[in-house]
């Protein structure tokens, strides 16, 4: 391997065969004496101690502190409140549901959507997040992009009854045609919310469909392949 020299007088630099290691020689330029290191001898360039942990101020205080990472840790209390949480709310649609508060009631079904769509997207988020490099959103940024995917979640569901009602069947072909467009958009909603990429924001989605379908049969207007009826709503 190649022996890189500095002449210690002209300060030109030279590289040698490694068959002159532990050798000298004049320099090609200035004749000086170029001593040539062994094998194994290397170079180590320290840098000074005051830089090792981003520096000091005149008073010799660090300047710079490194920068903790905040990891988005699921706390075991906010894990139990999210699922008593939510077994109360699917009681709560059945109960409701089953007096028939929800049937042909636009106002009780939408704003019993309102109600449940944010906390599912904040369960969502919590729980997706896995990014190695950014911080997880929290406090108002967390409040802004929550409702931001709130309300395009609720458009496309109002938006799949109003084309479901009309144009679904029972063919799967008509279920890819009209309900895929749907899923893209809810996950591109996802990913440009909380920056998940799109996979994640598909099963982002997918979870908030899940869940919101689960409480439409459990309110009484049956399952989603039933929304091309007249008498169903969201």
């Amino acid at each position: 391997m190649p022996i890189v020299v500095v002449c210690p007088g002209c300060k030109k630099r030279y590289t040698v065969s490694d068959q002159f290691a532990g050798k000298s020689g004049p320099c090609p330029n200035c004749k000086t004496v170029i001593n040539i290191p062994k094998k194994g001898e290397e170079v180590v360039i320290h840098g000074p101690k005051e830089f090792e942990f981003g520096g000091r101020s005149a008073t010799g205080r660090f300047i710079a502190k490194p920068l903790a990472r905040r990891v988005l840790q699921i706390n075991p209390l906010v894990a139990a409140g999210v699922a008593g949480g939510t077994l109360v709310v699917l009681i709560g649609a059945a109960l409701l549901g089953s007096v028939g508060l929800f049937r042909d009631n636009f106002i009780a079904t939408s704003v019993g959507l309102l109600l449940v769509t944010p906390p599912l997207v904040v369960a969502g988020y919590s729980f997706l997040y896995h990014s190695e490099e950014l911080a997880p959103y929290r406090g108002k940024q967390l409040i802004i992009r929550t409702a931001i995917c709130t309300a395009v979640y609720l458009a496309l569901w109002y938006g799949f009854s109003f084309w479901g009602v009309r144009y679904l069947s029972g063919e799967i072909w008509n279920w890819l045609l009209i309900g895929t467009p749907f899923v893209v958009l809810g996950a591109i909603a996802a990913w440009a919310s909380f920056d998940l990429d799109f996979g994640t924001g598909v099963l982002h989605y997918g979870f908030y469909l899940l869940v919101t379908c689960l409480l439409r049969w459990l309110a009484g207007l049956g399952w989603i392949w039933q929304i091309a009826e007249p008498a169903s709503r969201v």
